[in-house]
């Protein structure tokens, strides 16, 4: 398989909540990077992150891209909060070694925040 296709197992895996196949697709050196929070997770805590998440409902996958050693996707994620129903974005980029999931980058967003960059020009 290549990355496309492993990235697209991986998030079906997370949606139906198979949280023991999630190591399957992750290399033993296996990194994720939080870009929005700084922390770097190894396999057994992105593992666990993802399983213990509090509230977790439904990943979709809305676009992915890649092939070969290199695949990203854009991700819409529900969960159930204290106000009701959370809506996030996730974008995901993977890097293979040996045929798995060896660095990932995520990067989650809240739908509906009202900014969330410096804006541009007179303010």
């Amino acid at each position: 398989m290549d990355a496309a296709d492993i990235l697209s197992t991986l998030m079906q895996a997370i949606d139906e909540r198979r949280w023991d196949a999630l190591g399957e697709y992750l290399h033993p050196d296996f990194v994720c990077r939080y870009v929005h929070t700084g922390e770097n997770l190894d396999r057994d805590s992105w593992v666990r992150l993802n399983a213990e998440y509090p509230g977790f409902d439904r990943l979709r996958v809305e676009e992915l891209v890649g092939g070969g050693d290199a695949a990203a996707c854009r991700s819409h994620v529900t969960g159930h909060g204290a106000s009701g129903t959370d809506h996030f974005e996730c974008a995901t980029f993977v890097h293979l070694r040996d045929g798995l999931i060896h660095r990932m980058t995520e990067v989650w967003t809240d739908v509906g925040q009202t900014r969330s960059r410096p804006r541009t020009g007179p303010q």
